[in-house]
């Protein structure tokens, strides 16, 4: 009687260890299929609302507004900087066109041209203020004094030279000399100053003329917004560097703006700046509602993939894939993570600008603008809860780290080609005349674009040169578009063949499909693996009958109280 006492409570303890361990393999299993639903299917299965995703939505709504306001802002600043330099170049410019020549404004060939643009110049600045249009004037110092205006030359210290007897002395040391006065009595330089202006143009490398100017963005009236105040650092420069007869007259504006100091304006601007700061906040309060979100994920995720490891080693003695390993770590959990952190420091940048306390607009479109970029983008993980859009995000998932490797191969081809056509046709091509340029050309081949005009601008040059040419172009045209292009399409169109036969086949199955494969209230047909059934209940899944919804609940909570 006791041997069978001792066996029966063996046995009961045995049951009682088994029993734990299906259990704890259900809860697993369990805990897995839900963390891999979609949306609407952990609503069916629990009745969790999708905190997530609504927020997601909202966010969405709200960055891209947000970006709309500050850009139309932001289209208002630089249309003022734009014309501001375009009416600034004609007021100071001799003979402007209206038009750049290449990367210079203007460019004078003789002596008196040099020193009609000099006085040109200085007389516009003296009537300023009888001459502009626009809301505009000298630029003042804490005390209230006029900011001088500046003339500087730069010349060799010492020099002669005599072409007809290819002869020269130069002293390569460099000298600058420079004279300030005061605006309104610049156009009188050239009588008080005459010594200054006498220039000897064979020592001469540069001349520049620095100034600064105030002026009022009023524009932004219209758009019940408060007028910015600018500072113009203005710089005209006479290059006379190659000494080729041929002196290039430039025009650099740096324009920074800043809060006006005594203003009063009428009207809702006021109010409405005071709406776009609460907007503004409310929009960080998402972002870093979702960023909690997706790190809660995250966090979920990694403590999954910790429980799904220790139960392979304990039960199997195995390790877990790599390709499960992708499964857990999301990558679109930390799109949206950084997707957040840029929205929420560009909408303190924009609180900021529209406080008047900064002026980086620049470097606040940027961070709205990827921001956005990243938000949109994160949208396709929605559209992969449906069978036909899931079979694009399939593809380009496969065919990345393929096409990456490729474009690491092809790009060594590249670099080859663009270093030999600057150094080669650089002198005879303005497509060549820099990297970045050549560059820049080579891609546009690459996509067949402007290929006649590319041949065409080298047909009047050496023989030589014409003929390394044809041999340079015709070559890359020829490897890249009939062989390297090709092979590249080749890789995306075998990637989604693959795709294709794996959705009519099966896909091959992880150990984690295979775990998940044995869940009985999920059941996969066998022609499918895993990647099907997390496609078999889209989205508009939420539109079917609810009792069907309670019945699918109902079950998966029966089994979550009898684990």
């Amino acid at each position: 009687m006791e041997l069978l006492n001792r066996y029966l409570d063996r046995s009961n303890s045995v049951s009682s260890v088994l029993t734990q361990e299906v259990i704890r393999e259900e809860t697993l299993r369990d805990d897995l299929k839900y963390y891999f639903m979609s949306p609407c299917e952990k609503y069916r299965a629990r009745r969790h609302l999708p905190w997530k995703l609504g927020v997601q939505i909202l966010k969405i709504i709200m960055i891209t507004t947000q970006l709309i306001l500050f850009g139309l802002n932001n289209q208002l600043v630089v249309s003022y900087k734009e014309e501001n330099t375009i009416a600034l170049k004609n007021l100071f410019l001799k003979d402007y066109s209206g038009v750049d020549e290449d990367d210079y404004c203007v460019a004078v060939y003789t002596q008196h041209g040099v020193y009609e643009s000099l006085f040109y110049a200085l007389d516009q600045y003296s009537q300023l203020g009888r001459l502009s249009v626009g809301p505009i004037s000298y630029a003042e110092d804490d005390d209230g004094k006029l900011l001088p205006l500046i003339i500087c030359k730069e010349y060799y210290k010492r020099g002669t030279v005599e072409p007809s007897d290819e002869a020269f002395d130069i002293d390569a040391q460099l000298e600058t000399v420079c004279m300030s006065h005061d605006p309104k009595t610049a156009n009188q330089w050239k009588t008080q100053n005459s010594s200054f202006f006498d220039l000897d143009f064979y020592r001469l490398v540069d001349m520049k003329m620095t100034f600064q100017l105030k002026g009022i963005n009023l524009q932004t009236v219209r758009s019940r917004e408060l007028p910015d105040c600018y500072f113009f650092y203005i710089t005209i420069t006479f290059d006379n560097q190659c000494h080729s007869g041929k002196v290039k007259i430039f025009l650099d504006i740096d324009a920074q703006s800043s809060a006006c100091q005594g203003w009063k304006i009428s009207g809702t601007a006021q109010k409405n700046t005071h709406y776009l700061l609460v907007f503004d906040g409310f929009v960080i309060l998402i972002c870093l509602t979702s960023a909690v979100l997706c790190t809660r994920s995250i966090v979920l995720a990694v403590r999954l993939l910790q429980r799904f490891s220790r139960f392979l080693h304990e039960n199997y003695n195995r390790k877990v894939c790599e390709d499960d390993q992708s499964e857990f770590l999301n990558g679109w959990y930390v799109l949206v993570i950084v997707s957040d952190l840029l929205a929420t420091v560009g909408s303190i940048l924009k609180m900021e600008i529209k406080a008047k306390s900064l002026t980086s607009y620049d470097v606040c479109s940027i961070f709205l603008g990827t921001s956005t970029l990243m938000v949109w983008v994160g949208v396709i993980r929605y559209l992969g809860y449906f069978q036909k859009y899931n079979v694009l995000i399939l593809t380009m998932k496969a065919a990345f780290p393929k096409v990456l490797r490729f474009c690491c191969c092809a790009g060594m081809i590249y670099l080859g080609y663009t270093f030999c056509g600057w150094i080669v046709l650089g002198p005879y091509h303005e497509k060549f005349e820099s990297l970045s340029r050549v560059a820049e050309c080579l891609f546009s081949l690459l996509n067949g674009d402007d290929m006649f005009t590319t041949f065409a601008q080298l047909k009047d040059k050496k023989t030589l040169v014409w003929l390394f040419s044809r041999a340079y172009l015709y070559s890359f045209i020829s490897l890249f578009i009939y062989m390297v292009l090709s092979l590249f399409i080749a890789l995306i169109t075998d990637s989604y063949e693959t795709i294709k036969r794996y959705q009519k086949e099966g896909f091959p199955l992880t150990d984690l499909q295979k775990f998940l494969r044995e869940h009985k209230d999920f059941p996969v047909s066998e022609e499918s693996s895993q990647t099907d059934a997390k496609l078999r209940y889209p989205v508009l899944c939420c539109c079917q009958s609810e009792l069907t919804c309670s019945n699918r609940s109902n079950d998966v909570l029966m089994l979550n109280q009898s684990s």
